[in-house]
């Protein structure tokens, strides 16, 4: 656990996987194997989601993490695509529903819930076809077990959904089928509440998580037209917005070819409201290459 400055609330700040499988479904481990790995690289919350099947978290040794129980639900999608959606905090006993898309999200809302849209680049499914679902708590923004085919980013889907005014919040997760899938992508869930499977699901419905592969958001404000973040060391600091808006905050030889890599640490930008639905959210890397994003907002 850490602290965050969250907008103006202090929060403590908890290390979370959110997406992944094991052999009840399609997974390499068995669930008590899965859970000693997360465990052991200090993870505070892990989620069961295995393909069309739910696991009975309660029942298992949790090695100090809290157990979430969730499902990965794949309805009919738009062009004969299957949807990959993954459901949160549902019942030990949950059932795949039936219909289409809406009506899964709808499901699993209804029961306290929240849905996440699984790697879109990866399904190939358009913007478009997102934007015709309603009540989706975020979208992965980095899956680590789609890289080996090239689509483990979503960034250009999800801005174009905040450039048609849907803002989405993300989550980085690992999908982890195997041994080559653990550790590269997780999520910072925030509460103040003691932490549990219903702190955690109320977290993600209040948008209180970011992205990340490795950076660390220590502080995160927005006031008067002000943005201002502070986070571990970083060597790119872009400040995205609608269309070809943006603010730079650092990148590698910002000068030239010559002029080498600088670290930075914080960053402040003056945002405009200069077009309707102006919206914003920040992506910072690493020297590693790892990124991490803050959740897209309106701009007032």
């Amino acid at each position: 656990m850490e602290k965050i400055s969250y907008y103006g609330r202090e929060l403590c700040s908890y290390r979370s996987s959110l997406h992944t499988h094991c052999k009840t479904s399609d997974g390499q481990f068995t669930a008590d194997e899965i859970i000693e790995k997360y465990s052991a690289e200090g993870y505070d919350v892990f989620a069961f989601t295995d393909h069309r099947k739910s696991n009975r978290v309660s029942e298992l040794d949790d090695r100090g993490m809290t157990l979430i129980s969730g499902m990965e639900i794949h309805p009919q999608g738009p062009r004969g695509i299957t949807w990959h959606f993954v459901g949160l905090g549902v019942p030990e006993d949950f059932t795949e529903p039936q219909g289409d898309g809406q009506a899964c999200i709808d499901a699993v809302n209804a029961l306290g819930g929240v849905m996440i849209c699984a790697h879109p680049y990866w399904c190939g499914f358009t913007s478009t076809e997102i934007a015709t679902l309603k009540g989706l708590a975020g979208i992965e923004v980095f899956n680590t077990s789609t890289r080996y085919i090239g689509r483990a980013y979503n960034m250009q889907v999800w801005d174009e959904l905040n450039d048609a005014g849907i803002l989405h919040p993300a989550v980085a997760v690992d999908d982890t089928h195997g041994s080559r899938d653990l550790f590269m992508g997780w999520t910072m869930v925030m509460t103040n509440e003691p932490l549990s499977q219903k702190a955690v699901i109320q977290a993600i419905k209040d948008g209180d998580f970011y992205a990340t592969q490795g950076p660390k958001f220590t502080r995160l404000s927005y006031e008067g037209g002000i943005f201002e973040a502070e986070f571990t060391p970083c060597t790119e600091v872009i400040g995205l917005s609608n269309l070809s808006s943006g603010h730079l905050g650092m990148v590698e030889n910002i000068n030239g070819p010559s002029s080498g890599i600088q670290e930075v640490t914080s960053c402040r930008f003056t945002l405009n409201r200069n077009r309707p639905n102006s919206w914003f959210r920040l992506q910072v890397r690493d020297r590693n290459g790892r990124f991490a994003w803050t959740n897209p907002f309106f701009v007032k």
